[in-house]
């Protein structure tokens, strides 16, 4: 029995060691890692984009570290499924060859995405190609998913409203109305392309960065998935206190065909919580699962044949 036992963990442990084969990638200036599940043949493959801020391949940011984009990528691959992950513009500082940051536009992100994809449908090495978004990455992977043909698109933890509209709803749960008021005009001002400067206490947005901020506050999530005629999912959780249960509800109307999976549990970076507290410390515990309902409905929704 305990030879049994032995050589049982051996060869658990070789197939945890082969499950996927990494090696970066660089298409123009975005550096990217590709997992490969071992032995697969033509795998679907899966482009994973990050949420908001400076955030790298892994999905950590310079305060939060949850890893949320390397454990979904190892759940994937695990499933069979390739990935390829990226640095976002920004991650680890900015790139000359990105250009001047006061120049940068929402598009930018959007470009990055487009590229990425295109590089995987060239490669041939892939059966069908999905985009996943998770938060922001949803808005930019709607985006892209318009300019570039995709077989299957996923929206995890999405907003459905502006993030200027966004922002503004959830600093009102954090300020009181004397400190809001002043912050929600600056923000307003700025979706209008107007110039703010000085911003407001509270509104650390430099008057140059201004433009780049208003390209990404002013994009209507809603308007273009109606746009898409792909299949898609869309996922969101119970215990996310950056988003309202009404975001992930005014997706899956935009998007009527939409396969769609609400997690009482689960939060913004994907893992199961308890309470606020739990929440709160789950943004940098690297090492806590993801919910595993979310992966599975994830891994089976892109290895479905068929248009839906």
């Amino acid at each position: 029995m305990i030879r049994t036992i032995a050589a049982a963990l051996l060869l658990l442990i070789s197939a945890v060691g082969a499950a996927a084969e990494e090696s970066k990638v660089n298409v123009g200036a975005i550096d990217a890692v590709l997992s490969m599940p071992a032995g697969v043949d033509k795998p679907p493959v899966a482009l994973l984009i990050a949420g908001s801020g400076s955030t790298d391949h892994d999905g950590n940011g310079p305060q939060a570290k949850p890893a949320t984009l390397k454990k979904l990528s190892d759940e994937l691959v695990a499933q069979g499924i390739a990935t390829l992950r990226y640095d976002k513009r920004g991650a680890g500082g900015w790139k000359k060859e990105f250009g001047n940051p006061a120049d940068f536009r929402f598009k930018d992100y959007v470009d990055d995405a487009a590229a990425l994809v295109d590089y995987l449908r060239g490669s041939g090495k892939f059966s069908k190609l999905a985009v996943i978004g998770h938060s922001e990455g949803g808005l930019v992977a709607i985006l892209a998913t318009q300019r570039v043909r995709v077989d299957r698109l996923v929206l995890l933890t999405t907003a459905a409203r502006k993030q200027g509209d966004l922002l503004k709803a959830q600093l009102e749960k954090q300020l009181p109305p004397e400190k809001l008021e002043p912050i929600a005009k600056a923000i307003d001002a700025i979706m209008a392309g107007q110039i703010v400067d000085p911003p407001p206490a509270g509104l650390a947005i430099a008057p140059s960065m201004q433009p780049g901020i208003a390209s990404a506050f002013a994009e209507d999530p809603i308007d273009h998935l109606k746009k898409i005629d792909v299949p898609t999912l869309i996922a969101a959780g119970g215990r996310d206190r950056q988003l309202a249960r009404l975001d992930f509800l005014a997706l899956t109307t935009a998007d009527f065909a939409a396969k769609s999976l609400w997690l009482s549990d689960m939060n913004h970076v994907l893992v199961d919580v308890t309470d606020d507290a739990d929440d709160v410390a789950s943004y940098n515990q690297a090492e806590r699962p993801l919910d595993p309902d979310l992966i599975d409905a994830v891994a089976e929704f892109i290895k479905a044949e068929g248009a839906r």
